[in-house]
């Protein structure tokens, strides 16, 4: 044993006799075997508990607990982003909620989770190492769906990679209800975020709330592009207004949804933002992307102008 690894052992002094050796050798070995302890009482509380509380805590610590001892040696462990992985899977499991399941990697023991709606897409988490926390990621483009962070209880959609994954990628391949069947699980898993632990949750463009408006990234906006959506809408049963105050425009949709892009005339910051509201708040301006052809062409060949701003602190849109 070379004396590097005894200077770890002790930050007083480097043992000299060979008793002086000997136990801090087995002062090491203990701790190491109380750390592999403790795991083990994590793990299981984490699999067992079922209070969301406890199964928090005991994420919380799994995600801090080193179990890189030199003295004791654990073969098979699981990864940080595993434990937020299992967090997630015990809280769908603990509300009922089906569409997403865990599987194993027999030969890397890393854990993902899979949609029963998509056929060989995985999604696991991978951790952030600016700001903490971990984005739950499709294992393709590895496009971050969203941030989640425990200790701080935030969860925060990207915009831009729910539109990427879905409403580009994946529209193709699946049904509009494939798509919002996965989705619907993820948004109620930030439902029991919120309900159950007091997480702070954005839900970006999946919001159906009328309350809710969506800012644009671009700090202004060409009117032009308003143009060409009334020259897409001309030849269709649905209306194109615009605003009494000339500050954007209104499109008139079925079931009575409106679309709005505008800004606040007396906000001299004139941010433009997209605006939904339907009587019973049931659409998201992610549900006006799938399901109408005309509005998802017109704002993915205007993306660059339209695109929704996400949160600039953890997205780098």
């Amino acid at each position: 044993m070379t004396e590097s690894r005894w200077l770890i052992m002790s930050s007083e002094k480097m043992p000299e006799t060979a008793t002086e050796k000997v136990q801090a050798l087995s002062d090491s070995l203990t701790n190491g075997l109380r750390i592999g302890e403790q795991y083990v009482a994590l793990l299981n509380e984490l699999c067992g508990k079922t209070d969301p509380k406890d199964l928090l805590t005991a994420t919380v610590k799994l995600a801090k607990i080193d179990l890189s001892s030199p003295f004791v040696k654990f073969p098979q462990h699981y990864q940080t982003a595993d434990y937020y992985l299992l967090f997630m899977g015990r809280l769908l499991d603990l509300a009922n909620i089906s569409g997403l399941s865990i599987n194993e990697d027999e030969t890397e023991h890393r854990l993902s989770m899979i949609s029963t709606h998509f056929e060989n897409i995985e999604f696991r988490f991978e951790l952030d190492q600016q700001n903490g926390g971990a984005f739950f990621t499709e294992q393709e483009k590895h496009e971050p769906l969203f941030y989640l962070n425990l200790e701080r209880k935030v969860l925060r959609f990207s915009n831009r990679s729910l539109v990427n994954f879905f409403v580009i990628r994946e529209i193709n391949r699946y049904s509009d209800l494939d798509i919002q069947a996965t989705l619907q699980s993820l948004i109620d898993f930030s439902k029991i975020l919120v309900n159950e632990l007091g997480f702070t949750v954005d839900l970006g463009i999946l919001d159906v709330s009328n309350e809710v408006a969506f800012p644009l990234q671009a700090p202004e906006l060409d009117l032009t592009v308003i143009d060409r959506l009334f020259v897409k809408t001309t030849d269709t049963e649905f209306m194109l207004l615009s605003l009494p105050k000339n500050n954007g425009a209104l499109l008139d949709l079925d079931r009575e949804i409106k679309l709005t892009l505008s800004y606040d005339p007396d906000d001299y910051s004139k941010q433009w933002y997209f605006h939904v509201s339907d009587p019973d708040e049931q659409y998201s301006l992610f549900d006006i992307l799938l399901h109408y052809d005309m509005i998802r062409d017109w704002y993915l060949n205007n993306r660059e102008a339209l695109a929704v701003r996400s949160d600039p602190v953890v997205f780098a849109d």
